[in-house]
């Protein structure tokens, strides 16, 4: 399990402006854009994506003082046999798998926070069926349960083993009558809508879960999980906590003292220097994103048409 606190370098009692402050800097020093490596930036957004949210931070601190808490199992005394018990003899709770969804969202989106709908295909309960895919006869060699048990060894050392049913490829029955319309799969294509509310200064990477919107799967659905990306909106780009914009020039622009500049808060006014070196952006300092307390920069282009 990664430890998000050795990530970001902040103890695990650290409070959320000192968290805030160590994912700037280090989102600075490893943003791709600025020669950083992209697997550490995406694991440092991950880290601060967790330790940022008091909820999922409780989570995160309970499963990973107690990682067997995840699979439900308490170890505060507990007859260890209950245990190998639980993982071979009871069922657990069925679980849909979670479907990833890559959502691109943009720069001036991203900045001023704002709610989106998106649409998307999934996978839903064929109901002339009612999801099971036609009629059902339970399995006689694993009686129904999708696995088997096998011992292997001798008379003084045995491992047991559980493994799928290969007779009915671990879905513990199988079909007599298949449906006609899903062809036996159980689910159908559908159209599925959801809003989502984009927090303010969201980043790449940073992942949104919409519980119970994903595919249907033996009669639970499961969880979309979307991936966001932060793609280039109305000439703004987004750069760790920092705003960008490209402004092309105009040949009358560039003999004024001042120039009007779009911002996603109203326009500013931006005082020009007296040398205009275009390699160089233009500063306007804590105008970027205000949870990173980042910069606004602006990238000036000339542009002329030549007659």
């Amino acid at each position: 399990m990664e430890n998000y606190y050795e990530v970001l370098g902040v103890s695990e009692s650290a409070t959320q402006e000192e968290i805030k402050k160590a994912f700037r800097q280090k989102s600075k020093d490893t943003h791709p854009d600025r020669g950083g490596n992209e697997d550490e930036f995406k694991k440092i957004n991950e880290a601060y994506s967790t330790l940022s949210d008091s909820e999922k931070r409780q989570r995160y601190d309970n499963q990973k003082n107690n990682p067997f808490e995840e699979f439900g199992f308490n170890m505060g005394g507990d007859n260890p046999f209950d245990i190998f018990s639980s993982m071979f003899g009871g069922r657990q709770q069925r679980r849909a798998p979670d479907r990833i969804i890559d959502l691109k969202i943009g720069a001036v989106d991203s900045f001023v926070g704002k709610k989106i709908d998106v649409s998307f295909s999934r996978k839903t309960n064929c109901n002339p069926c009612k999801g099971k895919g036609g009629d059902r006869e339970k399995c006689s060699v694993c009686n129904g349960s999708g696995s088997v048990v096998q011992r292997v060894g001798n008379a003084f050392f045995q491992n047991i083993m559980q493994t799928p049913c290969g007779a009915c490829s671990g879905k513990g029955y199988k079909l007599t009558n298949v449906c006609n319309i899903c062809n036996g799969e159980g689910r159908v294509d559908e159209l599925q809508k959801v809003s989502i509310n984009i927090p303010v200064g969201i980043s790449d990477g940073q992942l949104i879960r919409a519980q119970s919107m994903g595919d249907y799967s033996e009669g639970v659905f499961g969880d979309v999980i979307f991936k966001v990306s932060i793609v280039p909106q109305d000439g703004f780009e987004k750069s760790s906590g920092d705003l960008i914009y490209n402004k092309f020039l105009s040949i009358e622009e560039l003999n004024l003292d001042e120039i009007n500049v779009p911002h996603p808060n109203g326009d500013l006014t931006v005082k020009m220097p007296k040398t205009l070196d275009t390699s160089k952006p233009l500063k306007v300092a804590f105008k970027g994103y205000s949870n990173e307390r980042g910069d606004f920069y602006i990238r000036l282009f000339l542009k002329h048409t030549r007659l």
